[in-house]
């Protein structure tokens, strides 16, 4: 069960009704989200940017447990409404975080640590809905664009 678990997502039965899934799934979703937010806050610690690597450690694993939440409770199971509201609640409070990054000593800076801490949650989101391939996906493509892309910038 666990395997399939791993290998395959969500089974059918879960995708229409998010059914509670068990320790060892919680514990491979939250571990994978601790992975994604150490990818994405090393590159930021790296570079000694504002929201480094406890930040995006935090809300990436936080945006996955928060998630997890009402899957493992059964609310999910019962209304699929109580899924999207807590993950627009994470938006929302992500959001708050960024502006608090970008809003310092009343000048606008370090919109791309705002728009890591944003990604960070998402792929959260992903991890916890059960998404991980997607989730480590997005880690490796925000990695990419922050090494790469940087390096473009500064030729152009």
């Amino acid at each position: 069960m666990l395997r399939k678990c791993l290998m395959d997502g969500f089974t059918l039965a879960q995708i229409s009704t998010f059914a509670p899934i068990g320790w060892q799934g919680l514990t491979f979703r939250l571990g994978i989200a601790l992975i994604i937010g150490t990818i994405i806050g090393l590159e930021r610690e790296t570079k000694k940017k504002p929201a480094g690597l406890r930040t995006n450690i935090l809300v990436c694993f936080a945006s996955a447990l928060l998630v997890l939440i009402p899957i493992e409770i059964g609310a999910a199971q019962q209304n699929l409404d109580i899924l999207g509201r807590v993950i627009s609640g994470i938006i929302s409070g992500v959001g708050f975080i960024g502006g608090g990054t970008i809003l310092r000593q009343s000048e606008v800076k370090n919109l791309t640590s705002a728009a890591t801490i944003w990604v960070s949650a998402a792929l959260g989101i992903a991890v916890g809905c059960g998404l991980w391939q997607l989730g480590l996906a997005g880690a490796l493509i925000t990695w990419i664009i922050l090494r790469v892309f940087h390096r473009w910038e500064n030729y152009l």
